[in-house]
């Protein structure tokens, strides 16, 4: 009999859209492949970019928040392991589980830290030096909070599991760093790539309605390609991204070469049609999506610290990193121009690409752990008391404040 296990997403899955959607996609295999009964479950609508989850033999519910609903549906699927994807999913559904299926396996996927990404962007609103000031916001407290209600959580970037462990001080028994899973770049597919000179011009690409991509688009379109189109006349800046609104489409302008191009049907085509990706992040968390399909695609970067955190490790990056306007543009053309280092920079990215992101790799990891969890569940709970308190007293409130919005629904 197979055994079930229960995705509570936050939103649809889009692969084409997000790295988020990517990262779904890539736990879905790995646990089809242990041959998990997937159900995939979420509250949000269904956009037109969403992935037919069904056309890979995973089931999809409607559930609803704030409804006990969502009680019957899960007792009635009754899970083995239920995945949240995001912290505050757990916050909304994580009592209903515990209640409902107190055996189940408790998984957080992070996707990246939400807290990070907060307090590095009220820092730069501020124009302040980001630290723990702002590291440790009221989302923190939220986010390490849902950490220690379950029983694992998945952590995508090695500097947002070290941040995890030094400055929240969470117990590593209850982390699991579990970055993007990939196929290996053979030597086969490195060959068949286009080369330096079939490629030509500039990209970047992200979901416009995550800020810290909006914010890269507007400082390259202000401070850096200027720069660049002034040494290099002839070359285009194509943006790709999923939802652009009216205030990113107004950026557009052919003259200027800087051309907002919209939805991309295929990353890797466009990827691997470009000579240079571009990716000027100021603030953030997670592993860059664009600067791994750019590795995969052979394509070299020039990015920020905050982009390339937690990409390369101890290897050689496919990227310059630089943090002003004049380095950056500097560096982007000088990489767009040499051929040498073009190529020294590409075959870096395949090289971290298939040492640091192996998908048989970090499947076979995450598979060992959640079985060594579910053998052992009582015993890795009672170590973990913090969570045993938070879950009796944060989620109460939670809990009875739902209870209260359900009462209220049904009277009107």
């Amino acid at each position: 009999m197979k055994k079930n296990i229960l995705i509570i997403g936050f939103v649809w899955p889009e692969p084409k859209s997000s790295a988020a959607g990517s990262r779904m996609m890539q736990l879905i295999a790995v646990f089809q492949a242990q041959e998990y009964t997937v159900t995939f479950a979420t509250a949000c609508a269904k956009s037109a970019n969403a992935f037919d989850l069904e056309s890979i033999g995973v089931k999809t519910a409607a559930i609803a928040i704030n409804s006990a609903s969502f009680d019957t549906f899960i007792s009635t699927l009754n899970p083995e392991i239920v995945m949240f994807d995001r912290f505050n999913v757990e916050e909304q559904f994580g009592w209903r589980v515990a209640e409902q299926c107190p055996k189940a396996l408790r998984v957080l996927d992070t996707e990246d830290l939400h807290s990070l990404r907060r307090g590095r962007h009220q820092a730069y609103k501020d124009n302040a030096e980001f630290n723990t000031h702002y590291l440790f916001n009221d989302t923190a407290k939220r986010e390490i909070a849902s950490i220690y209600r379950c029983d694992l959580t998945l952590v995508i970037s090695e500097a947002e599991m070290t941040l995890l462990k030094e400055q929240f001080k969470v117990d590593e028994r209850l982390l699991l760093y579990l970055p993007f899973m990939l196929d290996s770049v053979s030597v086969a597919a490195q060959q068949q790539l286009p080369s330096y000179s079939k490629r030509k011009h500039f990209v970047t690409i992200g979901n416009f309605l995550h800020e810290p991509n909006y914010n890269s688009i507007l400082y390259l379109k202000e401070s850096i390609w200027p720069l660049i189109k002034q040494q290099l006349p002839a070359a285009e800046m194509h943006i790709y991204g999923a939802y652009a609104t009216q205030k990113v489409t107004q950026l557009h302008n052919e003259k200027e070469g800087f051309l907002i191009t919209g939805f991309a049907e295929n990353v890797a085509t466009v990827m691997q049609n470009a000579k240079v990706c571009l990716a000027p992040l100021r603030f953030g968390a997670g592993l860059k999506g664009k600067i791994v399909d750019a590795m995969v695609s052979g394509t070299p970067c020039v990015t920020t610290t905050v982009g390339a955190e937690g990409l390369f490790g101890n290897l050689n990056p496919n990227a310059f990193i630089e943090d002003t306007p004049n380095a950056f543009a500097n560096k982007a053309i000088e990489l767009y121009s040499t051929e040498f280092i073009w190529n020294t920079f590409q075959n870096n990215g395949f090289e971290v690409v298939n040492q640091r992101f192996n998908k048989l790799h970090f499947g076979a990891l995450l598979v060992r752990r959640l079985k060594s969890l579910i053998t052992d569940l009582e015993s890795h709970r009672l170590h973990n008391f913090t969570g045993q308190l938070l879950m009796h007293h944060t989620l109460q409130s939670t809990k009875f404040m739902s209870k209260w919005i359900e009462a209220k629904n049904r009277k009107d």
